[in-house]
C-alpha cells in the first residue's frame, strides 16, 4: 500500500530503520563498555537467576525478549521496505507476489534458522542424557560450542546492525552514496569493496551515536519536568 499510495515515503522510512539500526548498535556497545558495572551486574544477576530454580527465567528474560522482538521488526520491516524500492514500478500483483516470497522465506528460512541456533543448547541437554556414547559426546560438544556461538553471533549481529543501517543511510544521501561509491570503483577489486563497507560502517557508528546522544537528551529534558 504505502509503494503503491505513498511511494515517496519508502526512502524516508528506509532512512528512519537505518538510523534505528545504528542507534540500538550503539546503544549495546555503549551499555557494555560506558557502563560496565552495570552490564557486568546484569550478567552476574542473569547467571544467578538461572541457577535458581524458583526464579521464572521467563519473566527475567521478557525485557531482552522484548528488545530483541522490537529489532527484529525493525529489520523486517527494512527489509520488505527495501524490496518495494526494487519493485517500485511494478504493477500491484508483482509487488504483492515479491512481498509474499520474501515474507516466506524470511520466516521460514532466516527465523528458523535463528530459532534452531537458539534451542541449540537445549538440543546438547537432550543429547548429552541419551544412552549411547556418540550422542553423549555429541551433546557435551554443543554445550560447549553453544556459548562461543551466541557470542559469536551477537559480535557479528552488532556488526550488522552499523553495515545494514550505514549502507542504508549512505544510500539515502546522494552527495555521500556518490562519493563512496566514486571512491570505492577507483580503488577497485576488493579493497575498494571492503573499504565500501568500512564506510558504511563508520556512518552507521556516526548516525547511531547522534541518534543515542538525542534519545538521551530528551530523557534528561523529560526527567526535569
Amino acid at each position: 500500500l504505502i509503494a503503491t499510495f505513498m511511494p515517496w515515503a519508502v526512502t524516508p522510512l528506509l532512512m528512519v530503520g537505518g538510523a534505528f539500526l545504528c542507534f540500538e548498535g550503539v546503544e549495546k556497545l555503549a551499555h557494555k563498555f560506558l557502563h560496565k558495572e552495570e552490564h557486568d551486574a546484569e550478567v552476574k544477576q542473569h547467571a544467578k537467576a538461572v541457577a535458581d530454580p524458583t526464579v521464572d527465567v521467563a519473566a527475567a528474560e521478557k525485557a531482552k525478549v522484548k528488545g530483541a522482538v522490537r529489532t527484529d521488526f525493525i529489520l523486517s520491516a527494512e527489509i520488505i521496505v527495501i524490496s518495494l524500492s526494487t519493485v517500485a514500478g511494478q504493477p500491484f500483483m508483482t509487488k504483492l507476489a515479491v512481498l509474499t516470497g520474501i515474507a516466506l522465506i524470511m520466516t521460514v528460512g532466516v527465523y528458523g534458522l535463528v530459532a534452531g541456533i537458539v534451542k541449540l543448547d537445549d538440543a546438547g541437554l537432550w543429547l548429552s542424557q541419551r544412552a549411547g556414547a556418540a550422542q553423549r559426546a555429541l551433546g557435551r560438544g554443543l554445550l560447549t560450542m553453544a556459548p562461543w556461538l551466541m557470542r559469536a553471533l551477537s559480535v557479528l549481529g552488532t556488526a550488522a546492525m552499523f553495515l545494514v543501517g550505514g549502507q542504508i543511510l549512505v544510500h539515502g544521501v546522494p552527495v555521500l552514496h556518490h562519493a563512496v561509491e566514486g571512491w570505492a570503483a577507483g580503488v577497485g577489486g576488493v579493497w575498494g569493496t571492503l573499504g565500501s563497507m568500512v564506510a558504511d560502517v563508520v556512518v552507521g557508528i556516526v548516525a547511531g551515536t547522534v541518534v543515542l546522544l538525542a534519545v538521551e537528551l530528551v530523557k534528561k529534558l523529560r526527567s526535569k519536568r
